[in-house]
């Protein structure tokens, strides 16, 4: 696939529909489906990326707009998401590579069918604050400080525990999980789950947030599997 400044915006993949889908709007215009036998693709005509690249609030809002036409259809049926500036110079040229790549896009396409991407974001609360003495001198205070520090790091302790141990579990539970811890201490981990086992995750969620009572966990909702490519 071309990331280039080419005409035809192209937003997922997915199997060629039995039935209409409602199409979303697009960037700036109509949601076309060009369709190759089985395999079909979302697509937006004449959008050009470098229109964007000098306006960053319009390339905001493109690349807002992206991800809304793709969770837009995802909530139809499964999609392969193509990352924003994906283009290509022709139907022509579209055609040839999905003909070129039908089996492996098909393949992949079966392999998400009826699943979505969720997120557990973890976020590190911080470490309960005990009151020093008032007077800032003397054997009491300076104690009461180094008490404090080991409260700290013994709180900090216990949290990375909890964190290593909640990715295990979810490692454990769901094979294809993905842990991306963040540098500011959040992190989060991403798993592939069948529509119709969502309730075991709502229970592994509850679960983890009693494993880990140092961090508060967000449940995101479903979305289309952009870790799972």
């Amino acid at each position: 696939m071309e990331s280039h400044q080419y005409n035809l915006h192209t937003y997922a993949l997915l199997k060629t529909p039995l039935t209409p889908l409602d199409l979303p709007s697009g960037i700036a215009g109509e949601v076309q489906i060009f369709s190759s036998d089985s395999l079909s693709a979302l697509v937006e005509p004449e959008i050009s990326v470098v229109s964007f690249e000098d306006d960053s609030d319009r390339l905001m809002q493109a690349v807002l707009a992206h991800d809304r036409v793709i969770c837009q259809v995802f909530r139809q049926t499964s999609v392969l998401p193509l990352r924003f500036g994906t283009y290509f110079a022709s139907t022509e040229s579209l055609q040839i590579h999905l003909k070129s790549h039908s089996q492996q896009y098909l393949e992949k396409l079966e392999q998400l069918e009826g699943k979505g991407e969720y997120s557990l974001k973890f976020t590190p609360l911080l470490p309960p604050e005990e009151p020093l003495p008032l007077e800032t001198g003397g054997r009491q205070y300076f104690l009461a400080k180094k008490q404090r520090y080991q409260q700290i790091q013994d709180f900090n302790e216990v949290q990375a525990a909890e964190w290593q141990k909640a990715c295990t579990l979810a490692s454990e539970t769901y094979p294809s999980a993905t842990v991306e811890p963040t540098a500011d201490g959040e992190g989060r981990i991403y798993v592939l789950v069948n529509f119709q086992d969502e309730y075991l995750l709502l229970e592994r969620y509850q679960t983890l947030q009693e494993t880990c009572p140092h961090w508060e966990i967000q449940l995101g909702e479903a979305l289309p599997p952009y870790h799972f490519l």
